[in-house]
């Protein structure tokens, strides 16, 4: 059966996050919002339950993409062997739906979006255009490309929904299928379209495609079966982000990997190939105790890292921000020779280049050992730790294995990134100490610091 909110106990919000992160951000939700987690069995979404005036809240969350209010959830819906009958059962449910409170939250949303709106004077992670929710039938967006950043304007069209509301005209909606599943007799086009007229019926709001007020998701996952609405426009993994490089990493699964490796006061935090510094910028602002240098080999990269910390930095600025600078500095390097002293950072957290879209495979062969190498030099014996991200596993796997003593591996996440299937390698720095050891830990006759 469907479970509708009950006021008294608050309501149902509905996150999507990097797939594989799952934990990760329902402990950050534990942390942050004192509510219990629940990871749906579709993989990248998490539930919990809030009282309403805990929603501001819920915008502090880092590790998710994109929110949503649910409206019911149904366990096991029982779909029809035909596609008619399916279809029919999902037109009827349109209007036997709870959708009160989750109206009201995505209201008190809107007015809680506008007044940080004005607050930040306009900033565009908060009223954006809203062409860009992730596709159709999509459970993953790609990284975004520096293109998209072209020709946004900032307020998103015209007035606020809740003063459309006011003036009485209908509302413009859209409806957004995400199904996944093989026993399914229909396919998401199917399911939207004919749940979306019944909606529209239902409430006689206007359909709109691209200038939407409002998202109503349907999310099909086997025999589960999850009606919300969306309560971002745009998924908040580009937050940060206003110079995109040819593969920006999401903000959300930057700080997904940092949260691994849990940043303590004073720290120094290294990404030694920071692309547009995704990772650090994510770090700087989260962790403030922390210390975080970015360097890259590649001029544009390290100028792109630069611009985004000036704009965040600006954006703060203009917005009477008392928040502190960012404890952050950026280097032009050669990533298997850094200029830092041995045994001299904490963490090492990095994209590694994967060999799809940005290196080769065949360079990674020489790269990646080198590179393990030198973090391993800079690295603190027996307390460092490194959190790599790659999708070159075979090649990572065998890097690793040459390290000998100086890296053990203490677990992997797996995750998808646009649609390439990676790993994220959690590494802690074992006690032996650097350039004492043979290169292959063969003949370890290495010094192991005992602490």
């Amino acid at each position: 059966g469907g479970v509708g909110p009950d006021p008294g106990a608050g309501v149902t919000i509905g996150a999507t996050v990097p797939t594989g992160f799952e934990p990760t951000a329902a402990e950050e939700v534990g942390e942050k919002i004192g509510a219990e987690a629940r990871i749906g069995k579709d993989r990248g979404r998490i539930y919990f339950r809030i009282g309403a005036d805990k929603l501001p809240l819920v915008h502090r969350l880092r590790s998710v993409d994109n929110l949503f209010v649910v409206v019911a959830e149904y366990n096991n819906y029982q779909f029809k062997e035909s596609k008619e009958e399916t279809l029919l059962d999902l037109q009827k449910l349109a209007s036997q739906l709870p959708w009160t409170i989750a109206l009201e939250v995505w209201k008190m949303n809107n007015a809680l979006k506008k007044k940080r709106g004005r607050r930040r004077g306009g900033n565009s992670s908060v009223l954006t255009p809203k062409g860009d929710v992730s596709k159709e039938g999509d459970t993953e967006a790609d990284s975004p490309r520096p293109e998209d950043e072209e020709g946004r304007d900032e307020d998103g069209g015209g007035c606020a929904p809740a003063e459309r509301d006011a003036a009485d005209k209908p509302l413009k909606f859209r409806v957004t299928c995400n199904r996944a599943g093989d026993k399914h007799s229909f396919t998401s086009n199917d399911a939207a379209r004919d749940f979306g007229g019944a909606v529209q019926e239902f409430f006689q709001w206007k359909a709109d495609m691209t200038k939407f007020d409002i998202e109503v998701l349907l999310n099909i996952h086997n025999q589960e079966l999850v009606v919300g609405i969306a309560l971002t426009e745009e998924s908040l993994h580009r937050r940060n982000i206003t110079h995109f490089g040819p593969t920006t990493l999401r903000s959300t699964l930057a700080y997904g990997m940092l949260r691994l490796c849990r940043p303590q006061i004073s720290d120094v935090i290294v990404d030694p190939m920071c692309g547009t510094g995704a990772i650090p910028v994510e770090g700087a602002i989260e962790w403030q105790q922390s210390f975080f240098i970015a360097g890259d080999n590649n001029d544009m990269a390290v100028n792109r890292t630069v611009n985004n910390t000036n704009h965040i930095l600006k954006r703060r600025q203009e917005g009477g921000s008392s928040a502190p600078g960012l404890r952050m500095d950026t280097a032009r390097w050669d990533l298997c020779r850094l200029p830092l002293r041995a045994s001299s950072v904490d963490i090492i957290v990095t994209d590694m280049p994967f060999g799809k879209r940005m290196g080769s495979r065949k360079k990674n062969w020489d790269l990646y050992p080198s590179c393990l190498r030198e973090m391993a030099r800079v690295c603190r014996p027996a307390t460092g730790k490194a959190v790599l991200l790659t999708q070159d596993k075979k090649c990572f796997a065998k890097a690793l294995s040459r390290m000998g003593g100086l890296w053990r591996r203490s677990h992997t996440v797996w995750v998808n990134v646009g649609g390439l299937h990676a790993a994220v390698y959690v590494l802690k720095r074992t006690g032996w100490v650097y350039g004492a050891a043979a290169e292959d830990g063969a003949e370890a006759q290495s010094i192991l610091i005992i602490h």
